[in-house]
């Protein structure tokens, strides 16, 4: 039986650089409607939306205690583009405000169409073996390991993240993130199945 095509090394690159583009304008839009998510892109959020600190910073050192499992469980080579994966994705968001001002964007707008970015940038992700780290590391493997569908797990997590920030944000914010939470986990659930991409 014939094994998997292999992504070349500028397609990894590019799928990289694209999935950082992509999901940093989707965070820019969910962080000027003062918006939450999931996931350690969610935690990063709390965390500056408590602290002030950048959210490129934040995202990035939350995922660090995450590469061991990437390492150890997933694959070396998962790690390694995981980490450069999170490292784009934090240094294009902290760089946004610079090319692109965005000022006035409806909240449901912003939940509904940041989810939909972030969740493409997954996908394009996930197909070339990598994610944005942390809790979408456990995701991944499990959705390897044992064929869960990885937008369900990913939207349950979501689910409890999004909960915990509601002592930090008003109610009516935190039930427009979760449509941004369930655009971004269907687009997961209805564009990545276990088998339906092989390409490695």
């Amino acid at each position: 039986m014939n094994s998997a095509p292999r992504h070349s090394l500028l397609e990894d690159v590019q799928a990289l650089l694209a999935a950082a583009l992509v999901g940093s304008l989707g965070l820019g839009l969910l962080k000027q409607a003062g918006l939450i998510t999931g996931g350690t892109v969610g935690l990063a959020f709390l965390a500056h939306y408590a602290s002030g600190i950048s959210l490129g910073i934040l995202f990035l050192a939350i995922n660090v205690p995450f590469m061991a499992l990437a390492w150890f469980r997933v694959g070396h080579a998962f790690a390694v583009k995981t980490l450069c994966a999170i490292a784009l994705l934090s240094l294009a968001t902290d760089l946004l405000p610079r090319f692109v001002g965005i000022a006035g964007v409806d909240p449901l707008y912003a939940a509904v169409i940041g989810g939909l970015l972030a969740g493409i940038a997954m996908i394009i992700l996930f197909r070339h073996q990598a994610s944005l780290g942390g809790l979408n590391i456990v995701v991944h493997w499990l959705q390897e390991r044992f064929g869960w569908r990885a937008g369900y797990v990913q939207l349950a997590i979501d689910l409890a993240i999004i909960g915990a920030s509601l002592t930090m944000l008003p109610l009516e914010r935190i039930l427009v993130s979760l449509l941004g939470a369930a655009t971004l986990n269907l687009t997961l659930a209805i564009n990545h199945r276990p088998g339906r991409y092989m390409a490695a």
